[in-house]
Parts: structure tokens; sequence; C-alpha cells
């Protein structure tokens, strides 16, 4: 693996400083090869939403188009709008906008818009008249997710009008697609439920006069369970960062993907501790007998959760500990034992490879009660990401 080449993302200070987040770019490429070969004969969509889930958005979708990934997603606008201006032009769908919202750019842009209602697709073909484009869109259906897509009445008007604008020429409806409310739970009803309803849609799509490419339903979860769902691209998001949809069912390792995030930090104080101690805010820790305590420069106001006071797991020199006690805004203290020979400088592993015996992110979504989508994606922009590897230096499209 190359060295580190120092990236960080927009909003990010351009120093190190005491943390960072170490991103291997090489994992993400490997990632998206595994899910292309599981994929079979469908495509990759690689969704890098939400900054590419913490992992940052320009780096990680070079990543995974090095990988082989034949579409690029993301939910807002302006993450697709910012992947053009920084010259990835690879195809590329986004979701959410709302009524008002200029979609001109976007078209011009040869991004993909997804209609989800009525209004959305009247929009795109506004957009695409005032451009003298022909619009891209993936028409979302709503299969009992009960989220976002058109069903119902909504959802034969979609189609209907669909088709009146492909035949102008004003749209092209490269794809349907739809979203799994319990993927990963496979043997849910909902699973073959939600599957037969998008079965359904499409051929009723296809007796309208719509001769739709590519069809799409499969999450991370179906995409590692569920061949039959793959149809013509699978879109998988979480597993892309290496991380398990289906904790219950397999690791990142049993599942043949490789953890790309590490989370570090260094020790800024280490001192001795009488038994009895309470330690941070409300004391709801205290030393059961004289120890060490450091202090670690990391809180909730960059991503760790509050919630997991008393219970985020820490490793220092190759000991698994624990947070004593309470997250607070910018550090968390960790009590080292008695007779640690730990230093002011010290590394300190939040987040790693499971793998490598480092706790991961669902280690900590089940300390603090919640998942490992969480976990990765709020961490703070103030910390720094460094980028490992070579996989995001070049670009397929």
């Amino acid at each position: 693996m190359s060295t580190a080449s120092l990236e960080p993302t927009s909003s990010a200070p351009p120093y190190l400083g005491t943390s960072r987040v170490s991103v291997d770019l090489d994992a993400i490429r490997d990632n998206v090869v595994e899910l292309d070969r599981r994929a079979g004969q469908a495509g990759v969509m690689a969704v890098v939403k939400a900054d590419a889930y913490g992992h940052g958005l320009v780096p990680s979708a070079r990543a995974a188009l090095a990988g082989g990934a034949r579409y690029l997603a993301v939910a807002q606008l302006a993450e697709a709008l910012g992947l053009r201006r920084a010259g990835v032009d690879a195809p590329l769908l986004t979701w959410l906008f709302a009524p008002g919202d200029d979609l001109t750019e976007a078209v011009r842009a040869g991004i993909t818009l997804s209609a989800g209602s009525p209004w959305a697709l009247e929009a795109i073909a506004g957009a695409a008249r005032e451009t003298g484009l022909t619009a891209r869109t993936h028409l979302k259906v709503d299969t009992g997710l009960g989220r976002g897509g058109s069903w119902g009445e909504d959802l034969e008007h979609v189609l209907r009008r669909a088709a009146e604008l492909a035949t102008e020429q004003v749209v092209e409806v490269e794809g349907i697609w739809s979203h799994f409310a319990w993927a990963d739970a496979p043997e849910h009803p909902t699973v073959r439920a939600q599957q037969e309803v998008f079965e359904t849609t499409c051929a009723r799509a296809e007796r309208l006069g719509l001769r739709i490419p590519l069809r799409h339903l499969a999450n991370s979860a179906a995409t590692l369970t569920n061949p039959s769902a793959a149809f013509d691209l699978v879109r998988p998001g979480l597993a892309v960062y290496g991380l398990s949809p289906v904790p219950d069912l397999g690791s990142p390792e049993d599942l043949g993907l490789r953890e790309a995030m590490r989370l570090t930090a260094r020790l800024v104080s280490v001192k001795d501790a009488p038994a009895g101690q309470g330690v941070s805010y409300g004391h709801e820790y205290a030393t059961s007998r004289a120890t060490r305590l450091g202090l670690v420069p990391l809180g909730y106001s960059d991503g760790i959760p509050r919630h997991a006071g008393n219970a985020g797991p820490i490793q220092v020199g190759g000991d698994r500990l624990r947070i004593a006690g309470r997250v607070c805004m910018d550090q968390v203290v960790v009590d080292l034992g008695p007779g640690s020979d730990a230093q002011p400088g010290d590394e300190v592993v939040l987040l790693g490879r499971g793998v490598d015996g480092e706790p991961t992110a669902q280690d900590w979504a089940e300390a603090a009660g919640t998942i490992n989508y969480e976990v990765v994606t709020r961490i703070g922009a103030r910390v720094p990401r460094v980028y490992l590897g070579g996989a995001g230096s070049g670009e397929r499209s």
C-alpha cells in the first residue's frame, strides 16, 4: 500500500492535528470488485451519498469506479453537482430535490434525476425544455417501503406521462428503481412481496411502451443475500466501504469485504488517579483501584456517539479498553489500568478492522444502541481524512 496523501474533504482543516480518519481507497476498490462478482450479470451502482458514508465523496467515488462500478448514486443534488465539478463524469443518479429547485445545471451536466412523484417528473421535463436537452430519469416506485417513490394512481400517472415525454424526446426513461424495507432480514415476507410488486411495475411500464434498460432494487444487504433481486444493476452503499449490512449473518471478512475507515487519535494527557476517583461530568464512572487515566481528544462534536459513555471501545497499545464516563463535546477519558506505560502522544484506535483485532463500527453501534451506518457517517468534518492507496488516482467512466 502506498503512503498517505493528504486530501481532506472540503470542510476539513488542512492539518492533521491529534486525530485523523485514514481511508483505504484500495479497500473500497476491492469491495466493489467483490460486489460486482456477486452481482453476476448485473452492474454495480455504487452509492456515495453522505460524503461517501463519511469516507470522502470524490476520492471514494473514483475508487469505486476503479473497482468496476458502472454507475454512481448520491441522495442530494449538491453532491451530484460536486462530483461533476470535480471531473467525475461517470453515469450518476440523484434523487432528493424539492419543488422549485433549479434542475437545469444537473440536466446540462448529464446527471440522471429520479422521478419519484408526478411533480418531480414534470420538473425534470421543464428543465429539459429549458435547456433544449433530453433529460435522463429513473422512475422511483414505492413497492412497500412507504417512503420515497410513487404508488397507486400516482404511479400509473407517472408511467403514462413518462411514456408521453419519452416519445417527445423530452426525457429518456433510463431506469426504474425501488428500495427494500427489510433486505437485512432476507427471509422476511416483505422482501419477496416487494420484489413481485417491482417486477409487476416493470412489466406494466413495458406495456405502456417504455423500454427501460436499467432496473435496480438491491441495496447492500440484498446484493449479498438475494441474487434474484439483482436485475440490471445492484445498488450497494454500506458494503462498498467494507461494512456488513447483515451483521447477524456475517462479519465483513465473512462476506469478502474489508473495512476502509480507520479512526485514530493520540493521547494528550496521562495521569495517575487514586481508587474511588470520579471521572468526567456527573462522575458516572469511578475508578475501582489506583490507576492511570488517559485523555483522548475526540468527542460528540466529532461524531463519537454520546450514548456510548462507559461502553465505547478504544484500543491503546493493543489493549481493548472502554470509555470511562461520559462522552464530552471534544474529549473522552479512558481508564488505562494500573501500571500502564502509556504516554502522551501514543496512538489510540477508536475504529478499525475487526480482522486486525481493532474496534469496529459494529462494536460502536452495539455500544451506542445504533447501526454501523450511523457510526461512520457521523464522523465530523473537523477530523481530517487521509487517503491511502492508489485506487482513487484514476477514474473509469
